[in-house]
């Protein structure tokens, strides 16, 4: 059998987000694999580390790629990417479902298309309504 190396590569920083959902790292990894099923990823395992004396990171390997997230609660900032191969799961749903959970006041968000040659770089359109006004 013969795999394409076509990839989408989703990116957001996000700012203006809730201390306390940024400093859980057990709910991050729980959103975390809600988002990966979410988008129809196969989640092969999961990795978190709650920092003191705040911050958090998961990480969330995926049969597709990866699924993570960094944050900083004392900024109310996280950064998040998904990377996934093939053509069946999509990347922007997993980050989708993250913005929605995590409601964040501004996300900056770019995409990367890969395996194809050269990168593209595009910029998402994420769903306005994940976003608080």
């Amino acid at each position: 059998m013969e795999y394409s190396t076509f990839g989408r590569h989703v990116a957001v920083d996000t700012w203006g987000v809730d201390f306390d959902l940024l400093n859980n790292a057990e709910w991050l990894q729980a959103q975390m694999v809600e988002a990966a099923e979410v988008c129809g990823a196969t989640v092969l395992s999961v990795q978190s580390k709650q920092f003191e004396p705040q911050g958090a990171t998961v990480l969330v390997l995926l049969s597709e790629s990866h699924l993570s997230i960094h944050t900083y609660p004392e900024k109310g900032f996280a950064a998040l990417d998904c990377y996934t191969c093939g053509e069946t799961v999509d990347p922007q749903l997993a980050i989708e479902h993250m913005l929605s959970v995590l409601k964040p006041e501004v996300a900056h968000a770019k995409k990367l298309v890969r395996g194809m040659g050269e990168l593209q770089v595009e910029t998402p359109v994420l769903k306005q309504e994940q976003l608080v006004k």
